[in-house]
């Protein structure tokens, strides 16, 4: 009998374990803030579709998509990437400066979206109380590699470290800025237009779950937007409250919401697949030995240590 396809990552990797995390969903939104403030990816956006009338859509299939290149198989994940890459591929965007015309698939600005995207779940997950080690961090690094090439980019120029990570940011960070663009984006993330009768929802959930995304962003993108956060040990006891709370929902019910990738996968794989961040735990005592490990610092936040 033939071996299910894994997938392009597959039960063992750090990917696999991590992305079942339900704070992957603040850390999509913290990448949404921290992507908007490169003027020429935000521009990309704004310029190509109406962000405030789709920004669920966008939400959502970001999320489609990171489902199925993570728990599809192979076949899937590849037809997913030439299906990003055909979009970008068709459009462009113009810098109102200087009349610039230039593509939204501009290597560049694909490795920035990738960059605050991998960050952003890294920083998140940790930080709510994952134990995840340094050698881990640096895998899930490595391993989004693969990702990134699904994008257009070429995996040789991705940071495979949470070091060179730290490193593209520095070097990227004179070009951000608080463009009339990123502060439509921060106007809809905070309070994004709902039905009337949705509106106590928006301000109950939405609102929680967006000033903890906001918060969790490195001190250098608060003073770029003009808007403090609390302290950085508040905003970690924040994040680990969240993240115990959402983990006690038993996965099973949070797997069935649609489009329920990773029910899928353990159904073709076999149930000693099933994702969970405590299998790190356990593996990272048998492989990573006893000792901390530093937690990398969200693009140039206060870093803090975890166990191993």
């Amino acid at each position: 009998m033939p071996q299910a396809d894994p997938g392009l990552f597959g039960p063992a990797s750090v990917t696999w374990q991590l992305h079942g995390d339900p704070m992957m969903w603040i850390a999509g939104v913290r990448a949404l803030w921290l992507q908007a403030l490169h003027p020429r990816a935000v521009r990309g956006v704004t310029q190509n579709s109406d962000f405030r009338k789709d920004a669920w859509g966008r939400l959502l299939r970001t999320a489609n998509f990171v489902g199925t290149t993570t728990y599809g198989t192979t076949e899937a994940a590849e037809r997913a990437g030439a299906a990003v890459r055909g979009i970008h591929r068709r459009l462009s965007a113009t810098d109102p400066a200087t009349g610039e015309r230039y593509p939204v698939d501009d290597p560049g600005l694909l490795l920035w979206v990738h960059c605050a995207e991998i960050d952003s779940y890294l920083h998140v997950v940790r930080r709510s109380g994952i134990r995840l080690s340094a050698a881990r961090a640096d895998a899930y690094c490595a391993e989004h590699r693969q990702s990134a090439r699904l994008v257009g980019l070429d995996p040789a120029d991705v940071p495979d470290t949470t070091g060179r990570l730290a490193a593209y940011f520095e070097k990227v960070r004179p070009e951000l800025a608080l463009t009339p663009e990123a502060r439509g984006v921060d106007a809809f993330l905070r309070r994004p237009p709902v039905p009337l009768p949705a509106v106590p929802a928006r301000a109950l959930v939405w609102g929680r779950v967006a000033s903890l995304a906001y918060a969790a962003l490195p001190p250098w993108a608060h003073e770029l937007y003009g808007r403090p956060a609390p302290p950085p040990a508040v905003v970690t006891r924040r994040l680990r409250a969240a993240g115990a709370a959402l983990r006690l929902i038993p996965a099973g019910v949070r797997w069935q919401l649609p489009p329920k990738h990773i029910l899928r996968a353990v159904a073709r794989l076999g149930p000693g697949t099933r994702p969970s961040v405590y299998n790190l735990h356990r593996r990272a005592a048998i492989l990573d030995g006893p000792g901390e490990a530093r937690g990398i610092d969200g693009g140039g936040g206060a870093g803090w240590w975890t166990p191993g």
